[in-house]
């Protein structure tokens, strides 16, 4: 029997586990499972570079799902392939509690296949996108002439939802400008979205948008094994410097006759139909079924793949002996510990190391605490060699350059892969989204910056990260009514306690530039999620009366006493970020039984010990006033249900920054207005 016999055999399989999967738990997509078995096998029986004892392999080829609703084509060909994770046992708990099958791909940080979260349509191309990115960052960062350790592609399959997202498009505009060839993204052309044909919504010839954004583009039918097989290996050669375009023309639902072509069979419609299909596949009766050619063909491709995984060790070897500082830097990345638990913790430099590469700021300091980042940042970047930034056309505002912004020399661009600066251009969207990639990939360190207000477009993207435990860190300024003469459509006042909520997510609001070496510290440290700096426009004053280490490392902790009282506790007043010297002032004229807690990170102050919470805010004392310019809502748990929360229930204005937060009450006055109706 042939190769391209067998695989077609595998293709049947696959199927088959689809369906007796969908079928038994009544639930899922069958669609791009069935219509893209043929796709699955010439990847994973063939094409893809990858070794299954080895998933955690530096250079193998990254594989993203971004239809990830199809997750079963996914598991199927893992478990054919012989991934330890992906065992016959999880395929039938499909869709079950603490599963390793969800209903889509999720990225677990243990070598499995899964290479990023996917779901949302489009995201998974966008972290393709950012994963190709990195690929050509380290190939440029760590290839030597004599040893090349870094050369591997970036395969993402997707289908019509995915390239209508905005999101998509963003991304794919940016891979074929910045011309990364590393990546292919087949797209599952089968004319049916989930409610309808394609044709009710969608009218573009596919092929010439992107020929036009500078891709190099084939179309195939992809359920002719030889000829994709053939296109594939061209778009691994093409050398063109262009990404690659695989248009794959497929039949959704292939195998399930009742529904295969239509939009029924996007979901579960045909699994009703399992054993007439099973029948008609020309499979057992036997659920679950994979034949002993089958098995015995992915067995010894397992260990052709495992003989390319020791060729590369071998040079791997020889590339750390001849370059133990370029080897120390790659160990330094998370992807050496392929977990973002302890190991990867290790790896990065501890906050005392961090803090002290960082000037304590001169005591006459009043500036913005975006230009107190854009100082942090740069003695940081030199002790985190792989950190990288980026900004959606905003460098000048956002001031997150790493190195000399004015000469702006150090971007990364082609001829220049090496660069640390990444111009994402108005695609906040998608650079979120391919932050993510780069942290998925694991090498690299990202960072990326916008106007707080734009979190909104780029929320779907930062909620993923947090799900996904990805420790991407958002440089976000402009943060408040501060703003001020660009008028509330920039004035994010609602936008602070929206981010606060998503699980995961540090959202830290610094309230002066030695607060700003602290929150910058905090974000490196923690790899275990995102974390978000919520930075001023406006200058604020450097809070001298609190000690540099006092507020560097509370900011650590996410809240901490910023003014002790000098006479038994009677009032605490709270404040996050700019108004906290508004706190500060009140505190002066309030007396001396009143304590000030800066809160910058109240994810951070919650995951500290109950006796510390208690410490800072000790709930003997009840009369408590809280200031921040956003909604005040999330500040409840902290001020109880006796305490006042100063904060800003409607949109802003355009006026002067100080204009409008003294006209919307976000001054000590009122912090002291509000304290003696406590006292009442």
């Amino acid at each position: 029997m042939s190769t391209l016999q067998i695989l077609g055999n595998a293709a049947t399989i696959a199927r088959g586990l689809a369906i007796d999967a969908v079928h038994a738990c009544q639930s899922g997509h069958l669609g791009l499972p069935l219509g893209c078995a043929e796709i699955g096998a010439a990847l994973y029986g063939k094409a893809l570079r990858h070794d299954p004892a080895h998933p955690e392999w530096l250079d193998r080829d990254r594989f993203v799902l971004s239809a990830g609703h199809g997750s079963m084509f996914l598991y199927a060909w893992l478990h054919l392939s012989g991934y330890a994770d992906m065992s016959m046992e999880e395929l039938k708990r499909f869709r079950q509690l603490d599963s390793k099958t969800p209903g889509h791909p999720e990225l677990t940080h243990a070598p499995s296949g899964v290479e990023t979260t996917t779901g949302p349509l489009g995201q998974g191309v966008a972290n393709a996108v950012g994963m190709a990115m990195a690929g050509k960052m380290a190939e440029a960062h760590f290839n030597t002439k004599d040893h090349a350790i870094f050369g591997h592609h970036v395969v993402c399959l997707a289908g019509d939802g995915c390239l209508q997202e905005g999101v998509a498009l963003e991304a794919v505009e940016f891979a074929g400008h910045q011309q990364l060839d590393n990546l292919i993204l087949i797209y599952d052309s089968n004319a049916v979205t989930l409610d309808a044909m394609a044709k009710e919504t969608q009218s573009q010839d596919t092929a010439k948008h992107f020929e036009a954004l500078g891709w190099d583009v084939e179309t195939v039918d992809g359920h002719e094994m030889d000829a994709f097989l053939a296109a594939f290996e061209r778009a691994k050669k093409a050398g063109s410097g262009k990404p690659q375009l695989i248009i794959a023309k497929t039949l959704i639902g292939k195998g399930i006759p009742e529904v295969a072509g239509t939009q029924k069979a996007h979901g579960e419609g045909g699994a009703k139909f399992a054993d007439a299909a099973r029948k008609g596949l020309g499979l057992p009766a036997e659920h679950f079924y994979v034949s002993p050619e089958v098995k015995a063909y992915f067995a010894e491709h397992k260990k052709a793949l495992a003989s390319q995984y020791a060729d590369w060790q071998k040079t791997f070897a020889a590339w750390k002996e001849a370059n133990p500082k370029l080897a120390e830097e790659l160990a330094a990345s998370r992807a050496s510990a392929f977990t973002v638990a302890a190991d990867t913790a290790k790896r990065t430099p501890d906050a005392a190391t961090l803090f002290a590469a960082i000037p304590e700021f001169p005591a006459d300091t009043k500036i913005a605490t975006r230009k107190a980042g854009q100082d942090v940042l740069q003695p940081l970047a030199k002790k985190v060699p792989l950190l990288i930034g980026g900004s959606a056309d905003l460098y000048g505002s956002t001031l997150n350059y790493i190195g000399d912004l004015k000469a702006g020399d150090d971007d990364f661009k082609p001829g220049h892969r090496t660069g640390r600066n990444v111009r994402f251009g108005i695609r906040e969207h998608a650079m979120c989204s391919m932050l993510n990639g780069v942290a998925a990939d694991a090498v690299f360190r990202p960072s990326g910056a916008t106007f707080l207000v734009f979190a909104d477009y780029a929320r779907p993207a930062i909620r993923l990260a947090a799900l996904s435990h990805l420790p991407v860190i958002y440089i976000f300024t402009h943060d408040s009514v501060g703003v001020g003469e660009d008028g509330p459509t920039h004035e994010p006042v609602e936008t602070i306690p929206g981010l606060r909520v998503v699980p995961n997510l540090d959202v830290i609001r610094p309230a002066d530039p030695e607060e700003t070496a602290g929150a910058y510290v905090a974000a490196l440290e923690r790899t275990d999620g995102p974390t978000l700096l919520a930075l001023t426009r406006q200058a604020v004053p450097l809070l001298s009366e609190i000690p540099v280490k006092t507020r560097r490392e509370g900011v650590l902790k996410g809240g901490y006493v910023a003014k002790k009282e000098t006479a038994p506790l009677d009032l605490i007043l709270l404040s996050a970020g700019s108004e906290l010297q508004h706190a500060l002032a009140a505190a002066a004229k309030l007396g001396p039984g009143t304590r000030v807690v800066s809160m910058p990170c109240f994810a951070r102050f919650d995951r500290q010990p109950a006796a510390y919470r208690e410490e800072v805010l000790p709930r003997a004392c009840r009369r408590r006033v809280a200031i921040e310019a956003t909604v005040p809502t999330t500040w409840a748990p902290y001020v109880g249900l006796d305490g006042i929360a100063l904060g800003i229930n409607r949109f802003g204005m355009s006026a002067p920054g100080g204009t409008v937060m003294k006209e919307l009450g976000m001054t000590a006055d009122h912090v002291v207005e509000a304290a003696k109706k406590l006292s009442a």
